[in-house]
């Protein structure tokens, strides 16, 4: 079989009840990548025009946690992948190089010890890329990065696919913007908002007052953005 096969057989078989919805495509290409390589887990994500980073889907519950710890710091192999276009590899020893505070983070909450992000090529909404979790350093020169490449193509194609043949607004995006996922981040950049009316600070400052108070916390971004939008967290508390 070819890789283009043996992947639609892979989207075939995470296919579930459950998992049914335009909104969850991103979940099915995530799980569907796990099925594929030899990896732990897998977490997609894109930045839309707007320079805001959006988690699409994963594979599980700890990759989605990985992520949003990636966020929270603002630095990190998929977010390094993202700025630079090119794949980034990245076992225990690299990672605690580059990016410690994420890395403390990381090991703390998650079992990965290695981490291969690729860029993926653009989608209709923005650029996305692919985070690939190892539990094990090791095990990532097994990684088949020519494979791991062709498999991002294809999941590019089928969200672009999904895309061209439904119909959305630009405001809004394709159906696979609208996952529980992607939703959970969009309350960040509400949060930023109310915090740049009532505090007279522009997105930037916003963003680094909400990862301030995350990271100060030990929680997420999208936790204390959470907080802010209840009104359980005042916008007069997190003013520096």
């Amino acid at each position: 079989m070819t890789i283009a096969e043996r992947f639609a057989s892979a989207l075939d078989d995470v296919s579930a009840p459950g998992l049914a919805g335009a909104e969850l495509l991103p979940v099915r290409l995530a799980r569907a990548c796990t099925r594929m390589l030899p990896v732990d887990d897998a977490g997609l994500s894109m930045m839309n025009p707007g320079g805001h980073r959006i988690p699409l889907g994963a594979s599980s519950a700890t990759a989605e946690t990985a992520e949003r710890l990636q966020f929270t710091v603002g630095s990190g192999p998929c977010m390094a992948a993202h700025e630079s276009r090119q794949p980034v590899f990245a076992a225990e020893e690299d990672l605690r190089r580059r990016w410690p505070e994420f890395t403390a983070l990381l090991l703390r909450s998650t079992p990965y010890r290695a981490v291969v992000a690729l860029p993926l090529q653009p989608a209709l909404v923005g650029e996305g890329a692919i985070d690939l979790y190892f539990e094990r350093p090791d095990e990532v020169p097994a990684l088949d990065v020519f494979e791991a490449m062709a498999v991002g193509e294809l999941v590019s194609s089928a969200l672009n696919d999904a895309a061209v043949w439904s119909e959305w607004s630009s405001s809004e995006g394709p159906e696979w913007l609208h996952g529980p996922v992607p939703r959970r981040r969009a309350a960040v950049w509400e949060a930023m908002g109310k915090l740049g009316v009532e505090l007279e600070i522009g997105s930037p400052a916003a963003l680094a007052l909400l990862r301030a108070q995350a990271t100060g916390s030990g929680v997420s971004v999208d936790e204390v953005a959470a907080d802010v939008l209840a009104g359980r967290l005042p916008t007069s508390a997190l003013r520096r």
